[in-house]
């Protein structure tokens, strides 16, 4: 018998045990050890379809939101299946160059680009810099005429929408960091214009992240086309619009809308103001890759109090970073299905901080030894994960099908060494 894990189709339990696609998920650990991040090529592919669905008929590009998940086989992935990238590092560059991107797919997002940044950027031929501040077109300028060159920008909008979303993943709001302020745009575009080193191509806006209504975007798309129209009055031509990303998924039943049905709603007012045969670009991130992958962890011990019961996993925070950072919700699976009776936990790791918890509050039927599934880990939780109390990184294996492919071995502990010297 066949059950299907709510939010997450690809991942599903077949005769009381948890599969991946069409592999056990129990033995992808005792091959690989845990924690393991398991990725379904299925339901990334899935994701990235109703974009793409949603986008059918128009000149529109998907490029993917790299912080996401920066593994190069999910980079590969997407770049095979016709995604861009956005990017917001130099690293991050390098690893596009590293699976075949192109280039010029690839947009360089972030506030603090660095010179070397974007005089690598600029030889690298990237498609566009979305630029964040007044300051950043005057530095991007002396570069790019610097080494001969017109770097192609687009100005990013903070057009003071609230997404009503995590405030430390909220994007475009007057108090954030991103972006210039709405009020101040026209006059940047004027500037951009008149700058030796720059070509203006875009306008660009990115309200937040894990967005589940789509009201704020209709929102934002207002004020972005309100000031395309006073942009190109000005005699500044925008070859095309980027609305960025921030569709959220299901952490814990709060269902976002579907890609291609909010975008059905977007390309509805794009027509209605006269810019449905404008070149776009939307820059998704975690909604292609949030609910594409497990985390799989083993219970160390169980811990029982007065107050609460700890389960104790070897996933931790330096593994899994979101519950201690914005105090986020991951659902929190057995891998082998029992029918007793649950005890609730708190579900913890090993680290020394008392904000290593994964989950809390959770029912399960456990013992020593079992393994658990931690939902929705494909979207920052590898790209943020870190060696804090000298913990090696997880290894991640890619399933498609009946395959597994290893995509990361786990990290050895000399690695986390290496570069460091002694004093002599």
């Amino acid at each position: 018998m066949t059950q299907t894990t709510p939010g997450h189709p690809f991942f599903a339990w077949k005769d009381g045990q948890l599969h991946a696609e069409s592999l056990r998920v129990e033995d992808l650990a005792r091959e690989h050890g845990t924690p393991l991040f398991v990725y379904s090529k299925a339901a990334m592919l899935a994701a990235l379809g109703a974009y793409q669905r949603g986008f059918a008929g128009r000149r529109a590009r998907v490029c993917y939101a790299m912080k996401a998940n920066s593994s190069l086989a999910i980079l590969q992935l997407f770049k095979e299946a016709g995604c861009g990238f956005d990017i917001v590092s130099g690293g991050e560059l390098e690893r596009v160059l590293a699976v075949g991107g192109k280039p010029a797919d690839v947009i360089f997002s972030g506030v603090g680009k660095t010179r070397a940044e974007m005089a690598r950027a600029l030889e690298a031929g990237i498609g566009c810099f979305n630029v964040e501040s007044e300051a950043e077109l005057e530095v991007l300028s002396e570069v790019a005429a610097a080494h001969g060159r017109k770097a192609p920008v687009s100005i990013r909008v903070n057009p003071n929408v609230d997404a009503k979303t995590h405030p430390y993943i909220s994007t475009g709001l007057k108090g954030n960091k991103f972006g210039i302020a709405h009020e101040r745009t026209l006059a940047a575009y004027r500037r951009a214009a008149e700058l030796p080193g720059l070509q203006v191509v875009g306008i660009d806006c990115h309200i937040g992240s894990q967005i589940t209504d789509s009201s704020p975007y209709l929102d934002a798309m207002d004020r972005v086309l309100d000031l395309v129209e006073a942009v190109e009055k000005a005699g500044i031509p925008l070859r095309h619009i980027d609305f960025g990303g921030g569709l959220g998924i299901d952490y814990q039943g709060v269902l976002p809308p579907a890609a291609d049905q909010l975008w059905a709603q977007l390309l509805r007012k794009l027509d209605e103001r006269g810019f449905g045969q404008r070149e776009l670009m939307i820059e998704p991130g975690r909604s292609l890759v949030g609910n594409a992958a497990i985390c799989v962890t083993e219970v160390l011990y169980l811990k029982p109090g007065e107050q609460k019961n700890f389960c104790i996993v070897d996933a931790a925070m330096n593994d899994l970073p979101r519950p201690a950072m914005y105090e986020a919700y991951h659902g929190i699976l057995p891998v082998r299905r029992r029918e007793g009776a649950g005890t609730a936990y708190d579900v913890v790791g090993p680290v020394c901080e008392s904000g290593d918890w994964i989950g809390r509050n959770r029912e399960l039927d456990v013992v020593q030894g079992d393994l658990l599934a931690i939902m929705s880990a494909g979207a920052y939780c590898m790209s943020m994960s870190s060696n804090y109390n000298t913990r090696p990184r997880a290894a991640e294996v890619l399933v498609d099908g009946g395959k597994a492919h290893l995509i990361r071995e786990r990290e050895p502990v000399a690695d986390l060494m290496r570069g460091e010297r002694l004093v002599r």
